[in-house]
């Protein structure tokens, strides 16, 4: 699954340079995931927390519109120095980003309401169910959620993993499965990818 879709060398140097750094970005499975989601919404306004140093944010603006826009937050500069990298290497254009430094729960309130099409979050795992309580605010009516690493190198699952991020993650999906304005859906790409549409 993983191997379906090979990566190009812009999304391979991307992911080495992650790596490098300690920041594991989405796998390619999942990455496809997001480019196909971010194409069957036609989404213009995406937000993404955690950049995984380029990676996801190839992925989802290969499935966005030419003129459509990625916010990327990250508290780290160092890795949204090289998503610049990324993207300028994968030939997308600045003005099709807006980065923005600083800890995602003081920059996801300052967002508009009801403007973005997708938000997808891979960043601090305990900080998870803000991120979906953010995410409701800011989508649009058949917006989508989507959360990676949500099996959580399968320690969601193991009942013995009682850690503060594995238990928050445990949370989102509950909060997804219960919430009646989504529509959640697991897939069982790379370490899990968690989604959800906002109904209208």
């Amino acid at each position: 699954m993983e191997d379906y879709l090979p990566e190009d060398e812009p999304l391979l140097e991307a992911r080495r340079r992650g790596h490098e750094i300690g920041a594991t970005p989405i796998g390619p499975a999942g990455g496809a995931a997001l480019r196909f989601l971010a194409s069957l919404l036609g989404a213009r306004t995406v937000v993404e927390v955690g950049s995984g140093c380029g990676v996801s944010g190839v992925y989802l603006m290969r499935g966005m519109p030419k003129d459509a826009v990625l916010t990327s937050v990250d508290i780290e500069p160092e890795h949204q120095r090289l998503a610049k990298l990324a993207y300028r290497e994968a030939g997308l254009s600045a003005f099709r980003t807006r980065m923005i430094i600083g800890p995602a729960l003081e920059v996801l309130p300052r967002l508009t309401d009801g403007a973005y099409d997708m938000v997808f979050c891979d960043a601090a795992k305990y900080e998870y169910p803000e991120y979906l309580s953010a995410a409701l605010r800011l989508l649009r009516p058949g917006g989508v959620v989507a959360f990676d690493n949500a099996l959580w190198q399968d320690r969601v699952a193991d009942p013995d993993a009682r850690d503060p991020e594995t238990e928050a993650i445990r949370e989102v999906h509950r909060a997804v499965r219960e919430d009646e304005r989504l529509v959640p859906l697991l897939v069982p790409v790379g370490d899990g990818l968690l989604c959800a549409v906002k109904r209208d």
